[in-house]
């Protein structure tokens, strides 16, 4: 195993990642979703530490400075889990712990799908199973993702995020708590990661039968929380039918859609819970 890691390389792409915790413990990546970066597993990850795992969470295509390529599909969710694969690489293990919210953790599914022999555990956050979030789409999940079809419009989602993020009212808005709503301006709009973020859903259209997420094979966690405005129960309970291994679905009650923030114990305890099984 190596020592600290501050970056990693896929092909052209250089990303930033956040190493912490014993360097002599079980690795745990994270992996995180729209619109964040590595600073969304700041609670998260203390309390993984004190229980002796080592963490890494990267800054995604398109968020990191050197990791934002242009064309949408370059941002393949394919493509995506390779990222995460030279990460595990870079790290020099076979396999790791692996967890993700948001889109992070439909990279996270994909990743386990496409690579089960360099995933040891999976813990995912809010995103079901892909194929159970479209099997979801006519039970109401299409009314939860119209926002979906519009951040593939050219141009307008960066003028009207843009703003939106000007102030952490936005954020709030969203329902982020302090001190990550006051971040996203600074993040996502300043840094330039705004157009890299979005193209993980322009890319959507690209994606190819590669792309498709097929059954998991690893024992895995998925946590979903009824207070999710973008993530209905029909998927959340669908996605039992794409994992063939020990599984757990776990229901956050009270919790809305940002986990890792908002309810960083429960999420350290999902994972612990998963990897200690």
């Amino acid at each position: 195993m190596t020592g600290r890691i501050s970056e990693f390389s896929h092909g052209p792409l250089v990303f930033d990642v956040v190493d912490g915790g014993p360097l002599d413990g079980p690795p745990t990546i994270l992996l995180h979703g729209f619109p964040q970066r590595a600073t969304a597993w700041d609670l998260v990850t203390p309390l993984l530490h004190e229980n002796g795992r080592r963490t890494l969470a990267p800054d995604m295509r398109g968020y990191s400075p050197r990791a934002r390529p242009a064309a949408r599909r370059d941002y393949r969710i394919g493509l995506i889990a390779d990222d995460v694969v030279a990460l595990i690489d870079e790290l020099g293990v076979d396999s790791v712990d692996l967890v993700g919210h948001d889109w992070g953790g439909i990279a996270a599914w994909a990743v386990a799908a496409k690579h089960p022999d360099r995933v040891r555990t999976l813990t995912t956050f809010s995103v079901p199973h892909p194929a159970a979030f479209i099997k979801a789409m006519p039970r109401g999940q299409v009314l939860r993702s119209w926002y979906m079809f519009v951040f593939n419009l050219p141009k307008l989602p960066e003028l009207f995020l843009s703003r939106f993020f000007r102030t952490s009212t936005g954020g709030e808005r969203m329902g982020l708590p302090e001190p990550f709503a006051g971040r996203l301006h600074d993040d996502i709009v300043a840094s330039g990661a705004l157009p890299g973020a979005l193209n993980w859903y322009r890319g959507m259209p690209f994606w190819t039968r590669d792309d498709q997420v097929g059954h998991i094979t690893v024992p895995t966690t998925y946590v979903w929380s009824d207070g999710d405005f973008a993530l209905g129960r029909a998927a959340a309970k669908m996605t039992s039918r794409y994992v063939d291994a020990p599984y757990e679905f776990r229901i956050l009650r009270d919790a809305d859609h940002w986990l890792p923030e908002s309810r960083p114990a429960d999420v350290a305890s999902a994972i612990l819970d998963r990897v200690n099984a």
